[in-house]
């Protein structure tokens, strides 16, 4: 795929660039290990110093690099505004709290007399370099969320971006450098997916972080595994929306369409499949397929757009695939199905309502990335956890009930990496985020993100011997 800025709503290319060759790549990667070097003796206050002003940079450009994101991959300009303003505050978290998340810890003496120790410390010292393979769908966000972590423990970054969002990379390593991080300590490689193993197999980079699609990630962790490497995956998801019989159906059916349609249906954590109990089957479709059908489609600079172009022409390719193999094979189109009327350029696609999925159908395992919803009868919160398990990922689920016993059923046993109830899956600082089974492995943001890229070490000190007198 070329590196390119191709404008999704147009099909239009407009700038490419070249990718790095072998010698700019080495060079990268030794001003990477020397920055290293230092930047891992800096004490937290300069380091958060360096976050908090690279935040406040982020926030006087909030306008300019939401216009970027907007005009490499599509999204609504009200939503790439509020992506960068989410990655200041993350960043601004990390800055105030990464001291107190990484501080040492100390086991009380009690319970390590008997292995002869005076004192056990544990400390959370940085790996080194870490490289960062990412997507374009939140090409600031999903970036963020690794960077500010990293950089607040004391690692440095190597980031290779989707090759659609290439402006938005640029960015990030400018960006970095404008709040005064010395040269190298956060980086931007313009390489195609070829030079990935090269580059993690390299002696000088310490481990990965990749979130993208299933096969993406098989093929990091394979490399990373035989040079036996620390990563972490987020390989995306198909997350399950269960409405019960207590449900507020008004507000469910609301968030549904929310939680569908965010970021024109490419969310890793956006609400696919919706299982719904039959005593209020109707009542939720007929609410959720109607505000679906009214969502205004167009152009994703002009505020009243609600769903911008899939990214890519491919994207949209494979969208049409999954929702065709369904009709096909007798699934039902509640709205949508196809592309909108009028629209002759760009990569659009029709908010799309699917019932009568049956488990032949390819979009019962596999993930929609666009405005596609499929939609389930259950008889009871059985039938409802089944169908919400039976499904290769496990990112993360929302439930809506008011009923205890519901609540209790599906904190127990929904396989995902989160609960979310009465409201839609989102991301916060504050909490880890992750997945089980093929929606990857380890976490990011919270205490459990920072400490992925730490080497978690024991430091013990015997007891002195006794002199003499």
């Amino acid at each position: 795929m070329p590196i390119a800025t191709v404008d999704p709503a147009t099909g239009e290319t407009l700038r490419t660039f070249d990718a790095l060759g072998a010698d700019e790549i080495e060079r990268r990667l030794a001003l990477a290990r020397s920055a290293f070097a230092e930047h891992r003796l800096t004490d937290f206050g300069r380091r958060a110093q360096l976050l908090d002003r690279a935040a406040d940079l982020l926030g006087d450009d909030e306008e300019e690099i939401a216009r970027t994101m907007t005009t490499e991959m599509g999204k609504p300009i009200a939503a790439a505004r509020a992506e960068a303003a989410k990655c200041a505050k993350a960043m601004r978290w990390y800055a105030s709290h990464a001291e107190k998340l990484l501080a040492d810890e100390h086991p009380d003496a009690a319970d390590v007399k008997d292995s002869g120790a005076s004192r056990v410390v544990v400390r959370y010292r940085p790996l080194g370099v870490v490289l960062a393979v990412m997507p374009w769908n939140f090409p600031l966000w999903q970036v963020m969320r690794f960077a500010a972590p990293a950089l607040m423990a004391g690692n440095v970054g190597l980031l290779k971006h989707a090759s659609n969002v290439p402006q938005t990379a640029l960015y990030m390593e400018d960006l970095f450098l404008r709040a005064g991080y010395p040269e190298g300590c956060f980086q931007t490689l313009l390489v195609g997916s070829g030079a990935v193993e090269g580059i993690l197999r390299d002696n000088r980079v310490a481990a990965a972080t990749l979130t993208g699609s299933e096969p993406a990630g098989r093929s990091v962790a394979a490399i990373a595994g035989d040079e036996v490497k620390k990563t972490v995956l987020e390989l995306g998801g198909s997350d399950p929306f269960i409405v019960m019989p207590s449900a507020d159906i008004d507000r469910a059916a609301a968030t549904a369409v929310t939680a569908r349609v965010q970021n024109n249906g490419q969310s890793c954590i956006a609400a696919k499949r919706f299982i719904v109990h039959t005593d209020v089957y109707d009542a939720f479709v007929e609410r959720f397929t109607g505000r679906m059908r009214e969502l205004t489609v167009g152009n994703p600079m002009d505020e009243s757009v609600q769903v911008g172009p899939l990214a890519t022409e491919q994207g949209r390719a494979d969208v049409e695939e999954l929702v065709d193999d369904a009709l096909e094979r007798g699934a039902t189109a509640l709205c949508g199905g196809g592309r909108p009327k009028g629209q002759d350029r760009g990569w659009f696609y029709e908010p799309t309502v699917l019932a009568d999925v049956t488990e032949e159908m390819r979009i019962h395992r596999e993930e929609a990335f666009g405005p596609v919803a499929t939609v389930y009868r259950v008889a009871d919160a059985e039938e409802a956890v089944a169908l919400a398990n039976d499904t290769p990922f496990g990112l993360s689920s929302n439930a809506w009930t008011r009923d205890a016993s519901d609540v209790r059923r599906f904190e127990r046993d929904i396989e995902a990496g989160g609960v979310f109830f009465n409201g839609m899956t989102a991301s916060h600082p504050a909490l880890p985020f992750g997945g089980a089974k093929r929606s990857g492995y380890g976490r990011e943001l919270s205490d459990h993100g920072i400490r992925e890229f730490c080497n978690i070490t024991t430091i013990w000190h015997g007891a002195a011997p006794d002199r003499a007198s």
